[in-house]
């Protein structure tokens, strides 16, 4: 057999069983078998494009009741969408991208919202807890970044762990925006529309429209529109 028929055996292969890919048991049986002839890790991304369901990985754990997919969605190796008790909903527009490892998770009324063509890349954490994560369209977060809307009391008397859960407010990243490799964004937090965050930074306060911002914490470096 030619490489040439080889090639055409195994698109007719991945497109055929993506045609019955879905979140059910079948369909995530069907995505197990599209994925012996499919490339690696992001050379994937065109599965998710074949059909309106998208693509989920055969190893993605979704423990979730609430969970809501726009069309095209990507969800890479080992993603973990997991829902703790009272946790609001978690809303992926179209073509958002979320990359292996990441895990989203929403508990205490906390939610989770992407916009459109959104991208998560590896090994990302968003914990909505007690309050809200929005994130527009067009954001691109880099690997090992954390997105956590609360934290612990800690008053002196009592241990941490049985302490009620705190949060200064929800985070709002708007259109556009670019969040570099291991950046920490805190519960309050405005990132205003285009702004880029640099690699390794802690935000704690919003962030104005258009805005380079680095450093522990984040602040203002000089906007783009200067440079």
């Amino acid at each position: 057999m030619n490489r040439r028929l080889k090639e055409e055996l195994s698109k007719r292969w991945v497109k055929f069983w993506m045609r019955h890919a879905g979140l059910t048991t079948a369909g995530r049986i069907a995505t197990r078998f599209a994925v012996w002839f499919a490339p690696p890790h992001k050379a994937r991304g065109y599965l998710a494009h074949m059909y309106s369901h998208g693509y989920i990985a055969p190893s993605v754990t979704l423990y979730h009741s609430d969970l809501h997919l726009g069309r095209h969605v990507f969800m890479d190796e080992r993603v973990v969408i997991f829902q703790r008790e009272n946790g609001g909903p978690v809303n992926l527009g179209d073509r958002t991208y979320i990359y292996r490892d990441s895990i989203l998770e929403t508990g205490h009324g906390g939610f989770i919202t992407m916009g459109n063509d959104s991208s998560i890349h590896p090994r990302c954490q968003l914990n909505a807890y007690v309050s809200p994560i929005q994130i527009g369209n067009n954001v691109m977060i880099a690997p090992n970044c954390g997105l956590y809307t609360y934290d612990h009391c800690v008053k002196p008397d009592e241990p941490i762990r049985l302490q009620p859960l705190q949060s200064k407010g929800g985070i709002i990243i708007d259109d556009d925006v670019w969040l570099a490799f291991g950046v920490i964004v805190l519960s309050g937090v405005h990132i205003g529309r285009g702004a880029v965050v640099g690699a390794g930074s802690v935000v704690t306060k919003d962030i104005p429209d258009g805005a380079i911002v680095a450093g522990v914490p984040a602040r203002v470096i000089k906007l783009r529109r200067d440079l």
